[in-house]
């Protein structure tokens, strides 16, 4: 070990806390570092298993192989293992809706292949033998043609022709050029329905349906599926032996691994992960920079001796570089330990909310991969080097006699520490100085100033992350009022109350009703709407008719007759055929957002409490009031049962919520040739959604419903979104503290270093009688100055950061949540800022105040 390196040892045994500090800074650095690494390696482990699971885990499929291909490659080396399908060929699907599918395609499986290629059946079970068939659902959900099970199948099969080449199931549909050729007459009986599999591509011409491989009737046309050893080589095995073959890969697998060709998912993966380790090691080079360059401050006399008696710019260089690489070995393992240590902690808390949001069946579970863990590492040197290498350039470069004198580190002219009257008057002797000192050395303060506002922002805006998450799931919860819907727009009436009959039954189910919403328009004069809506839509005379969009919702009728009594209106007057209508008309977008919020507090569309109106059906979006009908409308302070999602409407943009409530049974009477529901279906209360649910699903597939539906689990999507809040909380609070502790950290450094570097300075005010009371006040100073200077600018950059944030949530789809200034976490940043600084200076000068005043004047720093 040279000089240079003894020396350097003995000066970070000397200054002890700085060291250890700056090794706590790289220790939480390599662990963020290490911790987000790990953290992505082993979400797109559970991502990659997850896809397996739902799609198979082969890697390369080739299309249309013989049976010695299929031989040759389950002998390579580099090969797993295989499974192959037979092509046994297409059939006609006469009447499918689809033009671009307008084939069966049968699939005979073998024993692997059953093995490999997942089939997630919804009704029956797999085939036995090659007279039984599986049917794929999307046949009937996209082609529009049922089957059920012990259907009877008579097939042509054959294969298709364009010219004198086959096509396959790689190649779409090529209207007018190709053709079906058929070979042979097959029949098969459905035993089961299953899901579309994975492996069949969107643009396959084909629905596939699978049956057992024929031992007597083998076709030799396979396809062969093959996983490899070592995934990463897939691109290049599959160029080096697919030869004239076709083949495709497993892309919704290899995307997790970073082996698949989807650009768009890579940059987003590779950048992701790119801003989070760029925010961490700006945090540490920021912690660490400051060590290095307060380290030569308190050196730059040692240097210029040095300098002095011949070291060069490289070996003093070198020397900086050295104690960057010592505390680099101490505090990088730890760091990774740390890191791997907190992850698995982390991932142990959320484990079980991811399987209730994605892979039920896939635990997700810490991937330590090696490579990464070496990367991170690399990584945070990589950093320490950075933060060490510039302060190290700035020590070779400077004069000796400068060095020696240390007057390089305080140039300013004497006007520049001027402060005015009245501030002396107000800080006093003690704060007059502790401004002076603050403005000494800008630079160094600037460090401070600059963590501390780092650590408000990134905090506050974290925080404001969250409560907008937090609100986005409140509001969902509050959105429905019941936990199982299912709608539809084209049911008969009388066949979807036969359902509601049975469906009502399922066991959980304590509350259900049904209901209808069609779109209406009502004629208002503009003397009968309240001023607030008036002032809001702008002058309209008197006189003057305005049309305003309404709803009709047609309820249960036992359900609008609880209403009606809840609301303490007579039954007579608001059942039958000429029965009041009642209807709640009020001046805000948010009804069911703010279901909390009392609504008789909120304003009123219109005047008086009961009026007629003419209303009429909306056609394209127009009304008809012309032909209208006459309607008395009780208005009401209630909030209407929720209806059922429209789909492919975002809902109405509308400033007022104006529905009217009928009972269902005089649905009729509002229906003409010009209206049409636009949705209508049935509502479910459970005490087991999920079992309720599932139990419907059954019913209404033995129903054989032939109408288009949709059948809602709200309480499990309610679930799902709480779990992913508290996914997104879990993960956010972590790499926030952790920023945090850094940023705390570097202040902790800068200010205790700083202190020490004025030792000889604070002794001399000491020498000349300043009080230890009159010290620690201007210390106190000191504090509130570093405190309001970064409160000043970190809190407005938080502010516009949270309503960036809020905004970016509202324009990604987040409708109904209102801005949360974050009040709370300002409060929180304000005292936490103060307390930290306060505490380090506290720790600070009772060292120093400990210290032999005539030592600390003799004291050179050495």
């Amino acid at each position: 070990m040279n000089i240079f390196n003894k020396v350097t040892l003995q000066g970070m045994k000397k200054s002890r806390t700085r060291t250890i500090v700056t090794v706590i800074g790289v220790i939480l650095s390599a662990a963020m570092i290490t911790a987000v690494a790990t953290l992505g390696v082993s979400m797109l482990s559970y991502m990659a298993k997850g896809a397996a699971q739902k799609y198979g885990g082969w890697h390369v499929e080739y299309l249309n192989v013989d049976s010695s291909f299929a031989e040759e490659r389950a002998r390579d080396n580099e090969v797993a293992n295989t499974a192959t399908f037979e092509n046994i060929g297409y059939a006609k699907l006469d009447v499918g809706k689809n033009p671009q599918k307008p084939y069966l395609f049968i699939a005979g499986f073998s024993k692997e292949a059953f093995d490999t290629l997942p089939i997630t059946l919804v009704s029956g079970r797999l085939p036995k033998n090659s007279g039984e068939i599986l049917v794929s659902m999307s046949v009937e959900a996209n082609g529009d043609v049922k089957f059920a099970e012990g259907d009877k199948l008579s097939l042509a099969v054959g294969s298709r022709i364009n010219g004198s080449k086959n096509l396959s199931q790689h190649t779409p549909y090529i209207s007018g050029k190709e053709t079906l050729m058929p070979k042979a007459k097959r029949t098969y009986t459905v035993v089961g329905i299953c899901q579309r599999p994975g492996f069949e591509e969107s643009s396959a011409p084909g629905y596939t349906l699978i049956t057992k491989a024929d031992a007597q009737d083998k076709t030799d046309n396979l396809n062969l599926f093959v996983t490899l050893k070592n995934p990463r080589g897939v691109h290049a095995y599959a160029s080096s032996t697919g030869q004239s073959h076709s083949y495709i890969f497993n892309d919704n697998v290899l995307r997790f691994m970073g082996l698949s060709e989807d650009k768009l998912f890579n940059t987003l993966l590779y950048s992701v992960g790119g801003i989070l380790i760029a925010l961490i090691m700006i945090g540490s080079i920021f912690l660490i920079y400051n060590s290095f360059n307060i380290s030569l401050n308190e050196r730059t006399h040692q240097f210029g001796i040095l300098s002095s008696v011949g070291a060069t710019a490289s070996q003093l260089r070198n020397s900086v570089l050295f104690e960057g690489l010592c505390i680099g070995a101490v505090g990088i393992p730890i760091g990774v330990i740390v890191g791997i240590g907190s992850i698995r902690l982390v991932i142990s808390v959320v484990a079980g909310n991811f399987g209730s949001v994605m892979y039920s069946n896939v635990p997700l579970t810490l991937t330590v991969s090696i490579p990464v863990i070496v990367v991170a590492a690399a990584v945070s040197m990589v950093t320490i080097l950075i933060s060490a290498y510039i302060p190290a350039r700035k020590a070779a470069s400077t004069p000796v006699m400068e060095s020696i004198r240390q007057t390089s580190e305080v140039k300013i002219e004497s006007k520049a520490l001027k402060t005015s009257k009245l501030a002396e008057r107000i800080y006093g002797l003690e704060g007059t100085l502790a401004l002076k000192n603050f403005k000494r050395n800008k630079k160094r303060y600037r460090s401070i100033v600059l963590s501390l506002v780092l650590s408000v922002v990134l905090f506050i805006s974290t925080s404001a992350f969250v409560t907008d998450l937090k609100q986005m799931s409140e509001r969902a919860v509050v959105f429905t009022t019941y936990d199982i819907g299912f709608a539809t727009q084209e049911m008969e009436d009388s066949k979807m109350l036969q359902l509601y009959d049975k469906l009502k039954t399922s066991g959980g189910v304590y509350e259900s009703s049904y209901q209808a919403l069609m779109k209406y328009s009502c004629a208002a004069k503009a003397s009968d709407l309240s001023d607030y809506y008036r002032k809001y839509a702008g002058s309209h005379l008197p006189s003057e008719t305005v049309n305003l969009p309404m709803e009709i919702q047609f309820i249960d009728d036992s359900a609008y007759l609880n209403i009606i009594k809840g609301l303490g209106l007579p039954a007579e007057d608001y059942t039958g055929q000429n029965a009041k209508m009642i209807a709640v008309a009020k001046m805000t977008s948010h009804m069911k957002a703010n279901r909390e919020e009392e609504v008789d507090k909120i304003i009123d569309l219109f005047k008086s409490s009961s009026m007629n109106f003419t209303i009429a059906p909306e056609t394209n979006g127009k009304p008809k009031i012309k032909q209208g009908r006459n309607v008395s409308i009780k208005f009401v302070n209630t909030v209407p049962p929720d209806t059922l999602p429209i789909l492919g409407n975002s809902g109405s943009k509308n400033p007022f919520f104006f529905r009217v409530m009928v009972p269902y049974s005089l649905k009729e009477k509002f229906e003409t040739h010009d209206t049409h529901v636009v949705i209508k279906g049935l509502t479910f209360r459970s005490k087991n959604p999920s079992q309720s649910a599932a139990k419907m699903e059954e019913m209404i597939k033995g129903a054989e419903i032939k109408s288009n539906y949709t059948l809602y689990n709200f309480h499990k999507m309610l679930d799902e979104s709480r779990n992913m809040i508290f996914i997104a909380n879990v993960f956010a609070y972590t790499f926030i503290i952790m920023i945090s502790l850094i940023a705390v950290a570097n202040v902790f450094n800068t200010i205790s270093t700083n202190i020490k570097l004025r030792r000889r300075e604070l002794a001399m005010l000491r020498s000349v009688g300043m009080s230890d009371r009159d010290f620690q006040k201007m210390m106190n100073f000191e504090c509130v100055f570093y405190g309001i200077k970064a409160l000043l600018f970190g809190l407005p950059i938080a502010a516009i950061s949270s309503w960036l944030i809020y905004k970016g949530m509202v324009t990604g789809g987040a409708d109904n949540m209102n801005f949360v200034f974050p009040w709370d976490s300002m409060a929180i940043s304000v005292l936490s800022v103060l307390f930290v600084v306060f505490i380090t200076m506290l720790y600070s000068t009772r060292k120093i105040k400990k210290e032999n005043i005539i030592d600390a004047l003799r004291d050179d720093m050495n």
